[in-house]
């Protein structure tokens, strides 16, 4: 199959890519040349948002969070909660931290980024558990933070993306919650790994189908092929009940897929769900917006859903 030609945008995610050095094999390595990469296209905050760390104290981890909140917010103030991207296996709060804050500010709501615990010390349900703790802090929270109890998205990208989906899953099915929507950027939802996207992109551009593999066997190294939605989204059995969803994939990305049959699940269960491509764009676009024009553009349409919908109902 031919494939499609690649934004030129996406040579400023080629270029630090090799300008971190070789990835290496084993997690201390790949966690090296993930924050050398990372570190070259973050960009600071604002001079005037107020950025600090704390931590979130649960029965079985206490997990690190960094709370963003943008000048001229009035309490009681919506609220992201941001889950960076890493395969599960890389990424702390600094890693995706001008992600965050960018959806801060965009979206105009306070973000809560969480550092849940990386594989392979920590598989399934580690970062799921850190990350759904953190949720219901917010709520037990929300009047210290100055947030809206009653206006809680999620937001992730990559396995970020995975865990925002299971986040919307638990909330619905728990009851403990209502969401206001969801975004989940080039998300890993869990689908099986023999999809077209698979095959057709298996050697990237950046992430490679022998990455995701790698990533799945860490994250689930006893029962790969589990139908737990929470560790799989895209193998829910009911969609209905689910926030709105924006969900916005990568065309040139082994896991477009993923983005691409959650979606339609959404749809097909009556779920208010917008999906977007981003045409001729790698995993990881989000992080070409400082430079890049249309990978910019593809950014502001995530921040602006998320703002319609914490603000506008």
């Amino acid at each position: 199959m031919d494939q499609p030609p690649m934004h030129p945008d996406m040579q400023i995610l080629l270029a630090a890519r090799d300008a971190a050095g070789p990835k290496g094999e084993t997690p201390e390595q790949q966690r090296k040349f993930w924050f050398s990469y990372s570190r070259a296209l973050n960009e600071p905050h604002p001079a005037d948002m107020t950025v600090w760390d704390e931590v979130v104290e649960t029965a079985e981890h206490n997990a690190p969070v960094r709370i963003y909140r943008p000048a001229g917010l009035t309490d009681p103030a919506p609220v992201i909660m941001y889950m960076h991207g890493g395969g599960f296996m890389l990424g702390d709060l600094d890693s995706s931290d001008s992600v965050a804050w960018g959806f801060a500010q965009q979206a105009g709501a306070v973000v809560v980024s969480v550092d849940y615990r990386l594989t392979p010390e920590h598989p399934y349900p580690a970062a799921f558990n850190d990350c759904w703790g953190t949720l219901l802090w917010l709520t037990g929270h929300a009047a210290r933070l100055g947030i809206d109890s009653n206006r809680i998205a999620v937001a992730g990208d990559s396995a970020g993306g995975n865990l925002g989906a299971a986040m919307a899953l638990k909330a619905r099915d728990s009851g403990a919650l209502n969401l206001t929507c969801a975004a989940i950027v080039y998300p890993g939802t869990g689908l099986d790994q023999d999809q077209p996207s698979y095959t057709q992109f298996a050697d990237g551009p950046g992430l490679t189908r022998a990455g995701t593999i790698k990533y799945r066997d860490l994250y689930l190294p006893d029962d790969r092929n589990t139908d737990d939605p929470y560790a799989r989204p895209v193998m829910a059995k009911d969609f209905s009940g689910l926030p709105p969803f924006w969900v916005h994939s990568a065309q040139i990305d082994p896991i477009r897929d993923d983005g691409r049959v959650f979606a339609g699940k959404l749809a097909l269960a009556g779920v208010d769900v917008c999906y977007r491509e981003a045409r001729g764009m790698i995993h990881g676009f989000m992080r070409a917006r400082f430079k890049g024009r249309a990978a910019a553009r593809e950014y502001d349409l995530i921040c602006d859903f998320l703002r319609r919908h914490l603000h506008d109902g």
